[in-house]
């Protein structure tokens, strides 16, 4: 598998999503897409991510653009998280970890000196035409947002 890189078509994908139904890629053309790939629904760096992304959202909207976050997580787990810290952005569902490996957000993290595999915090920025105008690797998640918010208003 190609590791997806700046100007490459962004992959497809239609994911179970928080609240029922499935959201997919296409449901987003015409549109810049921020899709943020995170571990763990109610941990304190995805939550802190989740709520700094939900408060901007209105911004990225304005600015044409809709943020999903995706996680190995149940939707089901999605909709308590969303509803504990009063989220507005969509949450996506992928346990078979399919999506977040053709992003290239699935690999090895090391956690207290101890190797294993996990999602590996990143984000893409999807341009209108379904290319990857960008793509952040290893997250830190302070400011993160109001970054990702900036690449979207200088697409």
């Amino acid at each position: 598998m190609t590791e997806l890189a700046a100007g490459c078509l962004a992959p497809d994908f239609a994911l179970p999503r928080d609240g029922g139904g499935t959201v997919a890629l296409k449901d987003f053309a015409g549109k810049a897409v921020v899709v943020y790939f995170y571990p763990q629904d109610d941990t304190t760096s995805c939550t802190a991510e989740a709520i700094d992304f939900s408060a901007l959202l209105p911004q990225f909207e304005a600015a044409g653009a809709a943020v999903v976050g995706i996680s190995p997580d149940m939707p089901t787990r999605h909709d308590r998280f969303k509803a504990k810290h009063g989220l507005s952005l969509i949450l996506g569902s992928d346990e078979s970890r399919t999506v977040i490996e053709a992003y290239g957000a699935w690999g090895e993290k090391t956690l207290y000196g101890r190797n294993y595999m996990g999602v590996i915090r990143s984000t893409v920025l999807v341009d209108r035409d379904g290319r990857v105008a960008r793509i952040w690797r290893n997250v830190r998640v302070r400011n993160h947002a109001r970054d990702v918010l900036g690449a979207v208003k200088a697409l």
